[in-house]
């Protein structure tokens, strides 16, 4: 376990609340999986001090975790800034890494095409240093689609025509996998139809 010690001071509650969103802080490693008694690790707070009410916190990893704070309390592991004239020195978790979740698309797909992806991944980065901890693999059919977000209709039938959003055009449908769409619209996924001009040219 990698982990770095530095000067910090504790914040109390009031000081947390002149924080922004921005502002670096360390907080408690332990999640609901894993226990490290006493070791902290980089995090930010999810919204403005000021905006948190009765005392609890919430900050986010860079782990993307989320973790909530009783800066007062005397158990609570609390919430610390580095200062290098602090009273205490606080072990903070480094990161060992990072995993990639990407969606990539291999014109062909076949066997030999992906064996030297991942052979031209393991020679930027070093032999034996990639590790492929998990693989999904999906056929693309091989058609253009164009992709729109349709808000999600309310009340009476009969109303007016539900809006629309382009999300994407001229792409495959497996990319609709990967968009995040807004909170009450839906994904509609069309054919794609080259846009033709009409217009009478001299």
């Amino acid at each position: 376990m990698n982990k770095e010690k530095i000067a910090a001071r504790r914040l109390s509650l009031e000081e947390v609340t002149k924080l922004g969103v921005k502002d670096r802080i360390f907080v408690s490693a332990d999640t609901a999986e894993l226990k490290l008694p006493d070791c902290y690790v980089p995090a930010f707070l999810t919204a403005s001090g000021g905006d948190f009410e009765g005392g609890s916190i919430t900050a986010r990893t860079v782990f993307q975790e989320e973790v909530s704070c009783l800066p007062d309390d005397e158990n609570d592991a609390g919430i610390y800034l580095a200062d290098e004239n602090g009273p205490v020195t606080i072990e903070v978790l480094q990161s060992a890494g990072v995993v990639l979740d990407l969606a990539l698309f291999v014109p062909g797909g076949d066997k030999g095409a992906l064996t030297a992806l991942y052979a031209a991944a393991r020679q930027a980065f070093g032999a034996d240093v990639v590790q492929i901890w998990r693989q999904g693999l999906k056929e693309v059919p091989d058609v253009k689609v164009d992709i729109f977000e349709e808000q999600i209709p309310r009340g009476r039938k009969g109303g007016d025509s539900p809006k629309r959003d382009r999300r994407a055009i001229d792409t495959y449908p497996t990319r609709a996998d990967f968009i995040e769409f807004s909170a009450g619209w839906k994904p509609v996924v069309e054919v794609h139809r080259p846009v033709v001009d009409d217009t009478p040219t001299i």
